[in-house]
């Protein structure tokens, strides 16, 4: 793994180094995906996957009659037990 420093121009642009767009084979429009972990920046040349796995978790869950509800308060109940 190596650190490489980049610097957000006037509009906001940023210009990834040529030797990570050749190492990944990045082209001009390429979509990336940014992930913030808590201010903590994470640039994936990959489209995130994580609303196309999550739409039948929750169809699923509503049709159970799950609702946030329901599972807040389940998630509540363990940290409890856990606690205990």
């Amino acid at each position: 793994m190596s650190t490489m420093t980049v610097r957000v121009a006037k509009r906001g642009l940023l210009t990834l180094p040529k030797a990570l767009r050749d190492a990944y084979n990045i082209e001009p429009g390429d979509a990336l995906t940014l992930l913030d972990l808590g201010g903590v920046f994470v640039l994936s040349p990959r489209l995130s996957e994580v609303d196309a796995l999550a739409e039948p978790i929750a169809a699923d869950l509503q049709a159970r009659g799950e609702t946030l509800e329901s599972m807040l308060q389940a998630l509540r109940e363990e940290r409890e037990k856990v606690a205990a």
